[in-house]
């Protein structure tokens, strides 16, 4: 299975996951008088959208190169990311917004059997969220990045919920606002994944150079390339799943223009086999003398 039809069926994974929630979510915010369980409720819901959103930037990321963009379409993703954040942060303050409105007005205490759906929505949260971040990990990708954050995101809240009911129930008469304060809580939670999903994005956008790692074997792998006596300047640029790479290749200095474009060509497409995630590679020779 390629890399963009993996983070798809995992972006679907999500998405019906998070409706299936949403779902149950309201129907006990609502039955079981917990605000929280409905603020819960309209995150999952804007998890939905969001989700709807990734979906469209992974497919349109996942296009080949053409005329007017020869390094691909992977662009799309971080921006995409920019809309989910901003998703988020839109929910955060609604939800922040109705918990204060509830605050000031008193309301019933929530039904105890609503904190064993929160058990198992904080349960199911937390597996979605490994799941999705694992498989971000191996794909590079922001964007599933920020779907996985997404579901901690919920977790969290799930968690605040759980707490704010229980200490309402614990408390009893006086104690109901405690529900409320526990969404209010949670808001916080959300905008600071917000920071940590926005960041990254952000440094993919700006083309930023902090790819250590994948720089050092890039390196490593170019000394293996007969001809090759070292490198000297290694720039990555990440898009989407695909990294481009300018490397500057040190040859003997002795060598013909024919011989050092052939060492080159052998350099470009032995780090795109050694390395499957890099796209576009260009190789700069320097003479080098002995």
């Amino acid at each position: 299975m390629s890399t963009s039809n993996l983070a798809i069926r995992t972006v679907i994974f999500s998405m019906l996951g998070s409706a299936g929630l949403a779902a149950i979510k309201f129907a006990a915010g609502i039955f079981g008088n917990s605000y929280a369980l409905i603020a819960d409720g309209i995150e999952s819901t804007v998890d939905i959208f969001s989700s709807f959103l990734i979906l469209l930037g992974l497919n349109y990321a996942a296009r080949p190169a053409d005329e007017n963009h020869p390094y691909g379409h992977g662009k799309a993703e971080p921006l995409i990311t920019f809309l989910v954040v901003v998703f988020l942060v839109v929910s955060a303050f609604l939800i922040g917004w109705q918990s204060i409105q509830n605050i000031r007005t008193p309301h019933a205490l929530p039904e105890s059997w609503t904190l064993w759906v929160l058990a198992g929505i904080i349960l199911w949260k937390e597996i979605t969220f490994q799941i999705v971040m694992q498989r971000s990990k191996k794909l590079k990708s922001s964007s599933l990045k920020a779907e996985a954050w997404h579901h901690r995101s919920d977790a969290i809240t799930s968690v605040a919920a759980f707490i704010g009911i229980s200490i309402a129930l614990f408390g009893g008469k006086g104690f109901e606002v405690a529900d409320d304060y526990a969404a209010l809580i949670a808001c916080g939670f959300i905008l600071y994944n917000c920071y940590g999903i926005f960041r990254p994005a952000l440094g993919e956008v700006m083309d930023e150079n902090n790819h250590d790692e994948l720089m050092e074997e890039i390196r490593s792998v170019a000394l293996t390339v007969s001809g090759v006596e070292g490198t000297e300047k290694c720039f990555i640029r990440k898009a989407g799943m695909k990294y481009h790479v300018d490397l500057h290749a040190k040859v003997l200095g002795n060598l013909s223009v024919t011989e050092g474009h052939n060492i080159a060509h052998q350099l470009k497409d032995t780090l795109r086999k050694e390395i499957p995630q890099l796209g576009h590679v260009l190789i700069h020779i320097e003479p080098f003398s002995k």
